[in-house]
């Protein structure tokens, strides 16, 4: 148990301080496309690690995720389109709106379970992705270019890509070490008991259904933060960052890297969208391969990549 948790500890702390360094190989190799790929991946690893909160801890399996990650961007590229460039009011508002919209889908959809909750969830994001698709001033289905990033004033330039890179990364740390503290209170205790046996859960006395809506907000308003990141990083966005697909990818990276682990859903992130860069320099349809190996991977690697080195899951 002692090896295998060294083992877990050594490949979480390598991949933190790889992309840590990360700007300082690409300043030292020109490599500025590395930087760009690589914010992306950290960013999607922030989506990632919202998912894994209600997917992993609280056994609530999302498919319509991606609806938060496109509320956020949308936030952001239409107040930029209305005149509002100032992050102060982009970021809060796309980080409330997702929330919102998180509460109204889980009042709902927590009622049920099973693959109802799967339909309902999907559901909601294919109305938002449509209603995304029928906004002709911000774009339609066509998207919407956004002409800059977030203004912060002189506090922060996200102007500067290396400035970007690492406010996203500071976002995503602060992101895992949150979700540590939830899982670990008593708040995470009680929506783990809720996921392993609810009816006794509620029979001593705990109201679940409050403990795992909030617990669903929380993570609707992180993959939020994460869709105002990404439509600062592409400056565009459009309604294919919603669809059910892009829902999908978020959840092949979560168990891909662990299901229910602390860092597994950053190592997911890095895993799966680096092969799916490397596979499409050589193949038009990475797909093609990326899919039975990921099949392969929930086969046989029932703990994700976390779980190849032996762990035990933390959820």
């Amino acid at each position: 148990m002692s090896a295998s948790l060294n083992a877990r500890n050594g490949l979480a702390a390598l991949v933190v301080a790889g992309l840590l360094l990360l700007p300082l190989y690409t300043s030292l190799s020109g490599n500025i496309f590395a930087l760009t790929l690589f914010t992306r991946i950290v960013i999607f690893a922030l989506a990632a690690t919202s998912l894994n909160l209600i997917m992993g801890y609280g056994g609530m399996v999302s498919f319509g995720h991606a609806a938060y990650l496109g509320i956020g961007g949308y936030a952001v590229g239409i107040l930029m389109k209305e005149g509002i460039a100032s992050g102060f009011v982009q970021w809060p508002v796309a980080i409330g709106a997702s929330a919102l919209f998180a509460l109204c889908i889980g009042a709902l959809s927590l009622r049920t379970r099973g693959v109802y909750f799967i339909m309902i969830t999907l559901a909601f994001a294919q109305m938002v992705y449509y209603v995304a698709i029928g906004l002709d001033r911000y774009g339609g289905d066509d998207g919407l270019t956004i002409q800059r990033r977030s203004q912060f004033g002189a506090f922060l330039d996200l102007g500067n890509k290396t400035t970007f890179y690492y406010l996203c990364f500071a976002l995503l740390m602060a992101s895992v070490y949150f979700v540590s503290r939830i899982v670990n209170s008593r708040f995470g205790q009680v929506v783990q008991g809720a996921r392993s046996n609810e009816r006794r859960m509620r029979a001593i006395g705990f109201p679940t259904f409050r403990y795992k809506l909030a617990c669903f907000v929380i993570a609707g308003a992180l993959c939020g933060l994460a869709g105002a990141l990404l439509a600062n990083h592409t400056n565009f966005i459009s309604p294919a960052m919603m669809y059910w697909t892009r829902s999908g990818d978020l959840m092949v990276m979560v168990v891909l890297g662990g299901l229910g682990s602390l860092f597994g859903p950053v190592i997911g992130a890095v895993t799966f969208l680096l092969l799916e860069e490397a596979l499409s320099r050589f193949t038009e349809y990475p797909g093609l391969i990326l899919g039975p190996m990921l099949l392969l991977v929930a086969i046989y690697l029932h703990g994700g990549i976390e779980g190849l080195l032996g762990g035990r899951r933390d959820g």
